[in-house]
């Protein structure tokens, strides 16, 4: 005999269920065409403005149509979860590269298992229900904004009322129907500090970004970093949290939804460690992160960025580090190991009150 389906959730059982999983702000959006979203994606890639980037972009009309990953979806069950630390860790001795704080561990996964959480509830009241979380079925700040999340900062990022931009975002699409929740105005009003802050001026217009020039995705790009951004990359070697630590709200009400981390903590990574780990050891350690093709090269490429704007010239290693990249069968670790070794060399006779090399 068929089981017989138990009723509904309401969205107060629901917000509960997402509870019990650190997920602290849940919303609901309509699940209709995401029309302003679609018309934005096909701007930027007219713009050139996505920079060859996929994800959402590589195909809007599906990840802008709930229909297409929910055939019959009514509602959107969207969610937030802060992944801002209860305590920062300190940065190691050595040279040492930056990692954004969204990939310090996997923030994902936990998304995941309460959103799942919130599906199974859906299905066992006889819905279709599919959880979703960075895996581009969906544009998930704009269903988190039509949800009542939060608005969208001038920086693109989705900002929540007391809180900030400290989180990840995720839905579930199902089709049970609910009552939307209101979208939210702007709340940044004049304030410009993420647009002032970006290293790049990658921020080219109030919720715009040039993506050729944001280093969170020059370090994913899977191509040679242009010359011109290299010094600008500074010490990050994967993501960039400028425009955030920027933003008033983030700053101020963001450490409200602190949480302490799980398992092993990756805030830094020892440069000269990863040029000299082997692809399996790269891949098994950072394997978790974006790594385009899964070719272990473009954290090499970002390393050696790192290496010739922070390392030390004098270093033994440091030099036999580069020298050996110099030689590399790869011609763009190659350039790259060769543009880190001028500019230690330039910076080496800058202290030393020689002349700079041409």
């Amino acid at each position: 005999m068929r089981r017989r389906p138990d009723p509904l959730p309401t969205i107060a059982e629901l917000t509960s269920v997402a509870g019990q999983h650190g997920i602290e702000h849940i919303g609901v959006a309509p699940a209709g065409v995401l029309t302003r979203a679609r018309s934005a994606l096909e701007q930027r890639r007219r713009e050139g403005f996505d920079a060859g980037m996929a994800f959402t972009y590589r195909n809007p009309e599906r990840s802008t149509d709930p229909d297409r990953a929910v055939p019959g979806a009514r509602s959107i069950i969207v969610a937030a979860r802060s992944y801002l630390a209860d305590d920062d860790p300190a940065r190691p001795a050595g040279v040492q590269a930056r990692v954004a704080r969204y990939a310090w561990v996997d923030h994902y996964g936990p998304l995941r298992v309460g959103l799942r959480a919130i599906a199974a509830r859906l299905r066992a009241a006889g819905e279709r229900a599919v959880a979703f979380a960075d895996d581009n079925s969906i544009v998930d700040r704009e269903v988190a904004h039509l949800g009542g999340i939060g608005w969208f900062g001038k920086n693109a990022n989705l900002l929540v009322p007391g809180a900030g931009s400290w989180f990840v975002l995720g839905s579930v699409v199902t089709t049970a129907s609910y009552p939307p929740s209101r979208p939210l105005d702007d709340g940044c009003g004049s304030c410009s500090r993420c647009i002032e802050r970006c290293p790049t001026g990658a921020i080219v217009a109030p919720g715009v970004i040039d993506a050729n020039r944001c280093l969170a995705w020059v370090l994913q790009r899977p191509q040679s970093i242009p010359v011109e951004l290299r010094s600008a990359v500074g010490d990050r070697i994967y993501g960039c949290d400028d425009c955030q630590e920027a933003c008033p709200p983030t700053i101020r009400l963001g450490p409200r939804h602190r949480r302490p981390l799980a398992g092993h903590v990756e805030a830094w990574v020892d440069v000269l460690d990863l040029l000299d780990q082997t692809d399996e050891g790269l891949l098994d350690r950072h394997g978790r992160w974006y790594i385009a093709g899964r070719e272990p090269r473009w954290l090499r490429r970002n390393a050696l960025v790192v290496l010739g704007n922070t390392g030390d010239g004098c270093d033994e290693r440091t030099r036999s580090t580069l020298a050996r990249y110099r030689q590399h069968d790869d011609a763009m670790l190659a350039e790259h190991a060769r543009w880190a070794s001028e500019q230690l060399g330039a910076r080496r006779a800058v202290t030393a009150g020689e002349p700079t090399p041409p």
